[in-house]
């Protein structure tokens, strides 16, 4: 994974303030999510050895996550309590490696970025093991889920019905058309090889123009939706590509890399009864399913506990 990929998704995050904002009030008020849990998550108090801990980053996803490990580790009988919205992954890893907290929701690609910039593994497995190559000793990986929050191309749904194109669709096959097509990104992405240049490089697209625009923020999401630009750099998980219909096509050769959600646990804290119940929702998470659990958050403002609740209990997890 390229430092390319680290800086596009630490833009990400801070695109995401104003929702985590939004969700951690709403839930205050609501009395019922885990963030009434009262404890500083910067206060480096560690919780009793019989209580698992677990935090999240600053942005709406890595909370609702957060909260799905959460309450599957309270169905098996395990004490938890949360450390929610901390900040960024330069903050959290520094709690982890000093049992602060005892489990974080990752993305494997992103901190693969942050522990080796210059790493750049093939497949998910050799991303695992290039971090498990770097990370400290006391903390661990657990299995990756098959959801992914990564950067793609998508096009919006009158583009994609023009070519009979749908989310099974490859990128490559905007190979005989891009030549027509307006496509919108940040600025950095016309200079990428995760970006423009990868995409003339791998899969032979060359589009009509570029149009700078934000990194898959409101910019980007308004311009495609206006059909201002016809493709566009979205995050896989944003709740735009369910609410406007998008369509983000597969990315076979991998060029944007991985990104899968993935457990980071301090060892000494966490049980092997933790650490089955933790693989076996991750099992179950695939894009789509975050995709859709994020546009119930960040759409249609449920609690994210609730949202984790009721998936737990829908995947038979609770």
């Amino acid at each position: 994974m390229t430092s390319n990929t680290h800086t596009s998704r630490s833009i990400r995050r801070n695109r995401g303030a104003a929702a985590v904002a939004l969700a951690a009030a709403t839930a205050l008020l609501a009395g019922c999510s885990s963030s009434d849990d009262k404890s500083d998550p910067l206060s480096g108090d560690k919780a009793g050895s019989d209580t698992v801990v677990v935090g999240s980053n600053n942005f709406a996803e890595s909370i609702l996550v957060a909260d799905i490990y959460g309450e599957a580790l309270k169905a098996k009988g395990i004490k938890v309590s949360y450390k929610l919205n901390i900040g960024s992954r330069e903050t959290t890893y520094g709690l982890l490696k000093n049992g602060t907290i005892s489990v974080l929701p990752e993305y494997n690609g992103a901190l693969l970025a942050y522990l080796d910039p210059k790493a750049t593994p093939k497949t998910v497995e050799a991303t695992t093991a290039a971090i498990d190559a770097k990370l400290d000793s006391k903390l661990t990986l657990l299995k990756p889920a098959p959801a992914q929050d990564k950067d793609s191309v998508t096009l919006n749904a009158a583009t994609a019905q023009k070519y009979n194109l749908t989310d099974k669709s490859s990128i490559a096959d905007l190979k005989p058309v891009a030549k027509d097509l307006v496509i919108g990104a940040s600025p950095e992405f016309q200079t990428r090889q995760q970006g423009l240049v990868g995409l003339k490089d791998v899969y032979g697209l060359e589009f009509k123009s570029f149009k700078a625009l934000d990194a898959g923020g409101p910019l980007t999401q308004a311009a495609l939706k206006k059909n201002t630009v016809q493709a566009a750099d979205i995050f896989t998980t944003d709740p735009a590509i369910s609410k406007e219909k998008f369509v983000v096509l597969q990315d076979p050769e991998n060029l944007f890399g991985f990104e899968n959600v993935q457990p980071l646990v301090y060892k000494s804290g966490l049980s092997q009864d933790g650490v089955d119940a933790l693989n076996a929702v991750s099992a179950k998470l695939d894009t789509a399913t975050l995709l859709d659990l994020d546009t119930q958050v960040q759409s249609e403002n449920k609690d994210p506990l609730d949202v984790a609740k009721a998936w737990l209990k829908s995947a038979g997890l609770d």
